[in-house]
């Protein structure tokens, strides 16, 4: 029953966004068109088993189709991560299309950045670029630094799609999540779109950044406010057994899986009870451009 009644809120929660916005209940299933190559791209034999173990959660087939990648496009991924697991996917469908994938990498010229954080970010560019050192599989693959005082890295309106996956939470601690939006905003190019992909919380709940989780309305209102349009929402990454309130924040579920840090460890049956939830609850949105 709590099941039913957690997919009612949502169905309520799509159907206001979409009266309030004037365009009815915004609420999409993904709709699959034959691409060869993306299903090539995500059954590629270069990608790790870790990688292809979280496929059940994370839907890559289904959430790019959803997003609308297309053959040929020029797509830039904000903070990847240092092994980026939409990496192994992205850039191999780009050189397979003609198209370029971009990784925007934590900035390194960022003055004022301590040691140890030149170091992390430094770490962070060598890691991506030992992931598409074989150009057989990743093409053209590229990497820019990116961050609060560099955001105009790439030309005005030279993005076909920009993707963010699961970095909106540290944003809002941030207070990144307005000037990047804006950054995206003039990057994209008329028609293009940005695909978002974020743990959250429900509808109405108290905004808890610090925990991993933020509600769709925050990630919706802050793109609108950037000029962009929402276009459809879907459920495919949604995980009704995420009750969004863990020990150790989003963290504690797979992939990270922690356990214990000063105040508390879990036990090994509550170990078991948090890996049995799977990944996080997350929104897929996808947001428009005008023109």
């Amino acid at each position: 029953m709590r099941r039913t009644h957690r997919q009612i809120r949502r169905a309520l929660f799509g159907l206001g966004l979409g009266l309030a916005l004037g365009l009815g209940p915004v609420v999409a299933s993904p709709s699959f068109a034959a691409d060869k190559a993306l299903t090539a791209a995500v059954a590629g034999p270069w990608r790790s088993y870790e990688s292809r173990a979280r496929d059940v959660y994370r839907h890559p087939e289904a959430a790019l189709s959803f997003w609308g990648l297309r053959p040929g496009m020029t797509i830039v991924e904000l903070e990847p991560g240092n092994k980026g697991w939409w990496v192994e996917i992205l850039a191999p469908y780009a050189k397979a299309t003609g198209g370029h994938y971009i990784a925007a990498l934590p900035d390194r010229t960022e003055p004022g950045i301590t040691e140890a954080s030149l170091a992390a970010r430094t770490k962070a560019h060598a890691a991506f670029a030992e992931e598409v050192a074989d150009k057989a599989i990743y093409g053209n693959a590229s990497a820019i630094d990116f961050g609060p005082k560099k955001l105009g890295a790439l030309a005005p309106q030279s993005a076909d799609m920009v993707l963010v996956a699961r970095s909106f939470h540290n944003w809002a601690r941030s207070g990144r999540t307005e000037p990047y939006l804006q950054a995206i905003a003039t990057l994209l190019k008329p028609g293009g779109v940005l695909a978002v992909e974020q743990h959250r919380i429900p509808a109405g709940s108290e905004q808890k950044p610090d925990t991993g989780y933020v509600t769709e309305a925050y990630v919706i209102e802050a793109a609108q406010k950037a000029g962009l349009v929402l276009e459809a929402r879907s459920e495919i990454n949604a995980n009704p057994k995420d009750e969004h309130n863990h020990p150790f924040g989003v963290w504690t579920l797979k992939p990270i899986r922690s356990s214990s840090d000063a105040s508390r460890t879990l036990s090994p049956d509550e170990r078991v009870q948090y890996d049995a939830i799977g990944e996080s609850d997350r929104m897929t949105l996808r947001f428009r451009k005008p023109g």
